[in-house]
C-alpha cells in the first residue's frame, strides 16, 4: 500500500503514479480541463483496463473537487490483452495515462487571494506480474485560474488519440449453442483483411483466452466467441473495442453490439460429494440464476435461523432470554406478547441489515454478510456492548440506576420493549454466524429482486425466532420452562461470565484488524468504562468525586489513545504468510493453476467462529495437511477480517456471500466448494478427484 503525505506523485517497486492536469486555456466556466493519472510500469508489470478480463481489478479515480467542478468518466486508452498461462487480462504495460475531463460551471468561485482550481484524488490500483500487489495512492494539484497550464500537452494529445473511434452503424451479436457470434459494419475500408483485437466492455461474458474465429465478408466483419462458462450476466446489449495493428499504428474502434437470442444456462460451481456434518441446511443450495428456487432458499433460511440459536456467539443472548421466559412463567399473555415482540425484533433487524446491504452493493459497494464486523469501530462498540450487559448480570449496577424513574415506569409497564431490544441484540452478533447455515440463500438473495431477496433475510429471522416464539404461545412447552425462584439470581451471575468471554473474542478480532495496540487500547478503554460505571452506582459524597475522576481519565484514554483501535495494521502480508499458507491477491490461484499446481483456498474471516473452529481442527489435522503435500496443492488463506473489494468479489463469482467457504480449483474443471462446517473425510474426498 502506498504511503506517505499527499502529493502529486507515489512510487513503488513496482510503479510511479503522477497526478497530471492539461489546461492549455486556463480555468473559465464552460472550459474542459483535462487531468489524468499517468502509470508509469516496471518492466513485466501491468495494471488493468475496465473490464480485467479473467482477473484483476480496474484502476479505480475517486476526486474530490470544488463546487461546480465536474468530473467526468476515465476516458480509456485502448488495452492489450496479457496472456497468463491459460488465462488472459485486459490491461496496461509500460506507461499509460488515464485521462479525465472536467467541467467548469459558473458555479465555480476561486478565491481572489489564490485564484487556483485544486484537485485531489485518490486512487486505487492493482498492479501484477506474477504475484499482484494492490495500491493506492493520493494526489493533489493547484492548477491557475488564469494563464497556461500545458505542460504535458503531448502526453495528453497522445493518450486522446489512444480513444477508440465511435463507429455510426451498431455490431450485433447472435447466441448459437455456447458461441457469440458477431458481426460488425462500418469499419473502414483499410481494414479489411486485418485480423482485429476483441474487447467486450462488460466483464465476465467471453472466455478471455479461448481460442476464437473471425472473418471478412466484403465489409463486414465476423467473428465466432466462446461464451464464459461463469458468467456474470446475460446482458441484451453489449459495448464491444476493436483494435487492429496497422503498420506502426494501432486503432480502436467501439460499437454497441445488440444481443439476440437465449444466453445458455450457467454450469453452477459444483460441490463436493462427501459426507456432511449434522445438519446442514444450506445443502439444499439454490442455483444463483434460478428464481424458481426461491421456495427452497426460504426453507434453506428458516431452518438456518432455526440452528443459528445454537451457535456459541448467540449463547450469551440466549442465557438472557431463558431468564425472561422463567420471570414471566405465571403470566401466559405476557409470555406471548415477549415472543411477539423478540421475534418482531429479530426479523425486522435482520430485514434492515439485508436492506442496508442491498443498498450499500447498489451505491457501488463492495459488502458482504457479516460486513459490520469489517469495521474496528464497530467490533469496539460490540466489545462495550456486552462489557456493559456483563457488569449488570454480575451485579455491579442496575440499568434503573442511570435513567430517570419515569423512564424505568415506562419499562415496568412495557416489558416487551426489553423483549424487542434483546431480539435486536440477538441479530447483532448472531450476523456473522449464518455463513455456516446460510451460505448458498444469501448469495442467491442477492441476484433476486429487491424484495425476493428480502423475504430470504426475513425467513432467516423468522426461524432465529420461532423457538421462543412456539414456546411463548404453547402451553405445553412453556410448562417445560424452569419456575422462577432464588436459582435465578445465582444463574443471572453466571451468564455474565458467558458475556465476558464474547468479549474475550471481540478484542482478539480487534487485535487480528488493528494489531496488538489497538486490543491493548480497546482493554484499557473498557477499563476505565467499568470505572466509570462502578462510580456511580456510589453513594453519598464520594460518587461525585470519583463519578468526576473515572470520566476524566475514560476521557484522557480515548483522546490520547482511542485512535489505536481505528488504526489498520501497517502490513499484513508479512505476517499472513507461512511456509505453508500463502496469503490470497487476485490472480493467485490463476497463476498458480497455469504452472499445473491444484489450488487450495481458505475464505475466513478472524469474527468467524466457525472459521477459526474449522481452521484449528479440520484444517490443522495432519492427515489432511499431508494430503495437500502428497498431492503439490497450493494453499492459499483470503483472509476478509476487513473489508476487502476484491474478496468479495471473488466470493461473488462462488455464488457466496459470506465466509467460510472452502474452494478446491483444478485445471479444466470448474471450483469445487466444499460445504461451511469443514471435515477431514470431505476435504480427503475431494483431493481423491485430482
Amino acid at each position: 500500500m502506498a504511503q506517505g503525505s499527499v502529493k502529486n506523485t507515489v512510487t513503488t517497486e513496482q510503479l510511479q503514479a503522477e497526478l497530471m492536469a492539461h489546461a492549455p486555456d486556463g480555468v473559465d466556466p464552460g472550459k474542459t480541463v483535462w487531468v489524468g493519472l499517468q502509470l508509469r510500469h516496471q518492466p513485466d508489470w501491468h495494471t488493468y483496463w475496465k473490464n480485467s478480463g479473467d482477473s484483476g481489478l480496474a484502476t479505480s479515480l475517486s476526486w474530490t473537487l470544488p463546487a461546480g467542478v465536474l468530473a467526468g468518466d476515465i476516458a480509456w486508452p485502448l488495452p492489450v490483452k496479457i496472456p497468463i498461462g491459460n488465462l488472459a487480462n485486459y490491461g496496461y504495460e509500460n506507461t499509460v495515462l488515464l485521462p479525465v475531463p472536467l467541467t467548469i460551471t459558473p458555479d465555480f468561485k476561486p478565491s481572489a487571494l489564490t485564484p487556483e482550481l485544486e484537485v485531489k484524488l485518490h486512487a486505487n490500483w492493482l498492479v501484477c506480474k506474477i504475484e499482484c500487489v494492490p495500491q493506492d495512492g493520493d494526489f493533489v494539484l493547484r492548477i491557475p485560474v488564469k494563464g497556461s497550464t500545458a505542460i504535458h500537452g503531448a502526453t495528453f494529445d497522445a493518450a486522446l488519440r489512444a480513444q477508440p473511434q465511435v463507429l455510426v452503424q451498431a455490431g450485433s451479436m447472435a447466441i448459437e449453442n455456447r458461441t457469440l457470434k458477431v458481426s460488425v459494419i462500418g469499419l473502414p475500408a483499410s481494414l479489411q483483411g486485418h485480423t482485429l483485437e476483441l474487447f467486450p466492455e462488460t466483464p465476465e461474458i467471453i472466455e478471455t483466452a479461448a481460442k476464437w474465429t473471425q472473418s471478412w465478408q466484403g465489409a463486414v466483419w465476423t467473428a465466432a466467441v466462446p461464451i464464459s462458462k461463469h458468467r456474470s450476466a446475460d446482458p441484451a446489449v453489449i459495448p464491444l473495442v476493436l483494435t487492429a495493428q496497422v503498420g506502426n499504428e494501432r486503432l480502436g474502434f467501439v460499437t454497441q453490439a445488440k444481443v439476440t437470442g437465449t444466453w445458455p444456462t450457467q454450469a453452477a460451481p459444483s460441490t463436493a460429494e462427501a459426507p456432511a456434518p449434522a445438519a446442514n441446511p444450506a445443502l439444499a443450495s439454490p442455483s444463483a440464476n434460478l428464481p424458481s428456487s426461491l421456495w427452497l432458499a426460504l426453507l434453506g433460511a428458516l431452518l438456518g435461523g432455526m440452528i443459528l440459536n445454537l451457535m456459541p456467539c448467540v449463547f450469551p443472548v440466549l442465557a438472557i432470554k431463558v431468564v425472561g421466559f422463567a420471570r414471566h412463567g405465571s403470566n401466559p399473555r405476557r409470555q406471548r406478547v415477549g415472543g411477539l415482540a423478540y421475534s418482531a425484533g429479530v426479523v425486522l433487524s435482520f430485514v434492515a441489515l439485508g436492506a442496508l446491504m442491498l443498498a450499500l452493493r447498489g451505491a457501488g459497494a463492495q459488502l458482504g454478510w457479516g460486513f459490520q464486523l469489517q469495521s474496528p469501530a464497530v467490533v469496539a462498540a460490540l466489545a462495550v456492548l456486552f462489557t456493559v450487559i456483563g457488569l449488570n448480570l454480575a451485579g455491579l449496577f442496575e440499568f434503573g440506576q442511570f435513567v430517570p424513574s419515569s423512564v424505568a415506569l415506562l419499562e415496568a409497564k412495557n416489558p416487551s420493549v426489553d423483549a424487542f431490544l434483546s431480539g435486536i441484540l440477538a441479530v447483532v452478533i448472531a450476523s456473522p454466524c449464518t455463513a455456516p447455515f446460510m451460505g448458498a440463500s444469501l448469495g442467491l438473495a442477492l441476484a433476486l429482486p429487491a424484495s425476493q431477496a428480502l423475504a430470504i433475510f426475513a425467513a432467516l429471522g423468522l426461524g432465529m425466532a420461532l423457538p421462543y416464539l412456539a414456546a411463548s404461545w404453547s402451553p405445553a412447552l412453556a410448562r417445560m420452562l424452569p419456575r422462577p425462584g432464588a436459582w435465578m439470581a445465582t444463574f443471572r451471575h453466571a451468564m455474565a461470565f458467558p458475556m465476558f468471554a464474547t468479549v474475550v473474542w471481540l478484542v482478539w478480532v480487534l487485535g487480528q484488524q488493528s494489531g496488538i495496540n489497538g486490543a491493548a487500547t480497546l482493554l484499557a478503554l473498557l477499563l476505565g468504562l467499568a470505572l466509570v460505571i462502578w462510580a456511580l452506582g456510589l453513594r453519598g459524597r464520594s460518587r461525585l468525586v470519583m463519578a468526576i475522576l473515572s470520566m476524566a481519565a475514560l476521557a484522557f484514554l480515548v483522546g490520547s489513545i482511542g485512535q489505536n483501535i481505528i488504526r489498520p495494521l501497517e502490513s499484513t502480508s508479512a505476517t499472513g504468510s507461512t511456509a505453508l499458507w500463502q496469503p490470497w491477491t487476485p490472480g493467485k490461484v490463476e497463476q498458480a493453476l497455469a504452472s499445473g499446481a491444484p489450488v487450495f483456498v481458505d475464505f475466513t474471516a478472524a469474527w468467524c467462529v466457525t472459521c477459526q473452529y474449522n481452521k484449528s481442527t479440520t484444517l490443522a489435522n495432519a492427515g489432511v495437511l499431508a494430503d495437500f503435500a502428497a498431492r503439490k496443492v497450493t494453499l492459499l488463506r483470503a483472509d476478509w477480517t476487513r473489508q476487502d473489494p476484491a474478496i468479495t468479489a471473488a466470493l461473488a463469482q462462488l455464488g457466496r456471500n459470506g465466509v467460510p467457504v472452502y474452494v478446491l480449483y483444478q485445471t479444466g474443471r470448474a471450483p469445487m466448494v466444499l460445504t461451511e462446517i469443514l471435515s477431514a473425510a470431505e476435504v480427503h474426498s475431494a483431493l481423491a478427484t485430482l
